[in-house]
């Protein structure tokens, strides 16, 4: 269980059903966050990290684990999990109920049709719910306000990155992301050429996270502070608990899950997406996200000269910058709370396990789209295996960027 978005929603969620009086098993592969399961008292089931995915074996596990437990439901978050809970839930003798959450913008065409989904966006729910005769709910990804929160301490994380250098009146830029050749890399790279261009003011770029495409972030990093002369852009690695990184911000960086703990935080936001796409959280630009997600898709122009532009006024102007992140503090604790979250979550869960009622009718029907699932399945692994072939990393945005697209043009661009 690697830190990433839609596991850190998952356990926390997790963790927010089982304070309702909830029995919670979370079930996964070895990593950072399994320490944080364990911390928050529940109860991790292991599965192999290296197993093909989805995986017969896991889904077997989980029909074993439903049926000697008695579970109610089987909840996989995104498409592999959620098949191996279908699998499982459409077993004779198990009692459980499948449900899914997909919070990236990838939706498999290939689930179960009457699979009830959740998804967190209400542009993909719109879109998706006009494509299937199943239940599509709407959970917009949450964010603990509790534990992320503005005046949380942070510790010796400048010392220890040595960002305590700093000049009294510098402007930290911070984004805590997974470094990954897919849809972040791009803006990563753009963020550091960006402070490049900023050199005349005293802002710094620092980078939390990790993940393969580290060493071209690494590269860049270094181009850039070898020309302005003075460590402009740090790169901290993963961190196991970020809210130090978020904590110290003086601006945020950040799509997703990351763009939503910075405001829970109170601080600033810049949403990243991809073709030079960079956009300011403002009340003006609040309901594009709100419709197609914290992301979006740009003209494919210059990334790093759009964002320098939204961040010169930003640095420069500390009343603006106080404006903006009490305003983000506000929709984090309105709109996108965790507690919030986890009753609409159990509502979910009991509305599914109502529905399951009809027994014998669902039997039938849950061979049928279990037959359609893995026949759609092997298409897109074979699909995958043409594009590794081709020398090109496959990639599963199914729809992502079409609903970008439509969200966008229905919506004008504000770039600052």
């Amino acid at each position: 269980m690697h830190i990433g978005g839609s596991q850190l929603n998952a356990v926390e969620l997790a963790g927010a059903l089982a304070d309702r009086g909830h029995e919670v098993v979370v079930v996964g592969e070895p990593g950072p966050l399994v320490q944080r399961v364990l911390g928050m008292g529940l109860e991790h089931v292991p599965v192999a990290a290296d197993r093909h995915r989805p995986s017969p074996v896991v889904a077997g596990r989980l029909r074993q684990l439903s049926r000697r437990r008695g579970l109610d439901v089987l909840h996989g978050y995104e498409w592999p999990p959620a098949l191996e809970a279908a699998a499982a839930s459409a077993a004779p003798g198990t009692p459980a109920v499948a449900v899914c959450t997909v919070m990236s913008m990838a939706v498999a065409p290939f689930l179960p049709a009457s699979m009830p989904l959740v998804v967190g966006t209400e542009a993909i729910r719109a879109h998706t719910a006009s494509r299937r005769p199943g239940p599509v709910w709407l959970i917009e990804p949450p964010v603990d306000v509790t534990a992320n929160a503005p005046g949380h301490p942070v510790g010796d994380f400048p010392a220890r990155y040595g960002l305590d250098d700093a000049a009294p009146d510098a402007v930290t830029v911070v984004v805590v992301t997974r470094l990954a050749a897919e849809l972040k890399l791009e803006g990563v790279l753009s963020a550091i050429d960006a402070v490049g261009l900023l050199a005349d003011l005293p802002v710094r770029l620092v980078v939390t996270g990790d993940g393969p495409a580290r060493p071209s972030v690494q590269e860049r990093a270094d181009a850039v502070n070898a020309r302005v002369g003075r460590r402009a852009v740090v790169l901290t690695g993963e961190l196991f608990d970020p809210r130090p990184a978020y904590a110290s911000a003086d601006i945020m960086l950040g799509m997703g899950g990351s763009a939503l703990r910075a405001l829970a935080f109170g601080r600033p936001l810049v949403v990243q997406g991809e073709r030079g796409f960079w956009r300011l959280l403002t009340p003006e630009s609040c309901p594009l996200f709100l419709e197609q997600g914290w992301y979006g898709l740009g003209d494919g122009g210059d990334g790093a000269g759009l964002l320098a532009g939204i961040l010169r006024p930003l640095v420069t102007d500390r009343a603006r910058r106080a404006e903006l992140g009490a305003y983000g503090r506000r929709l984090a604790v309105e709109r996108f709370s965790l507690q919030r979250a986890a009753a609409l979550q159990e509502q979910i869960y009991l509305t599914a396990i109502e529905q399951r009622r009809t027994a014998g009718a669902r039997r039938v029907r849950a061979v049928r789209e279990g037959l359609r699932s893995a026949g759609g399945l092997a298409r897109h692994e074979v699909r995958e295996r043409v594009q590794r072939l081709r020398g090109r990393a496959a990639r599963d945005d199914f729809n992502a960027a079409t609903l970008a697209e439509k969200s966008l043009a229905a919506t004008p661009r504000d770039r600052a």
